[in-house]
């Protein structure tokens, strides 16, 4: 699947997959909370613990969302070709 290809099956997704599109909504909340601490000059203990946490769960939603794409992409190509 190239990128093109990629990002079509994202947004399709976005439109019409509940799971993807909550993982997608999460996503988007924990990177706004990430550029909060971000803006800020000093975090505390707690809140660079916190911006960890944030990037590893963001990661985590980013691969569950990558292999939601590719499963669906997958299926259905072999179905159209």
């Amino acid at each position: 699947m190239n990128t093109a290809e990629g990002q079509e099956v994202k947004h399709f997704l976005l439109q019409s997959h509940d799971q993807y599109r909550e993982l997608a909504a999460r996503h988007h909340e924990l990177d706004d909370r990430l550029h909060e601490l971000i803006d800020k000059h000093h975090l505390s203990e707690t809140e660079q613990v916190e911006e960890t946490t944030i990037k590893k769960r963001k990661l985590a939603l980013k691969d569950r969302m990558e292999r939601i794409a590719l499963e669906w992409a997958r299926d259905h190509h072999s179905t159209t070709s």
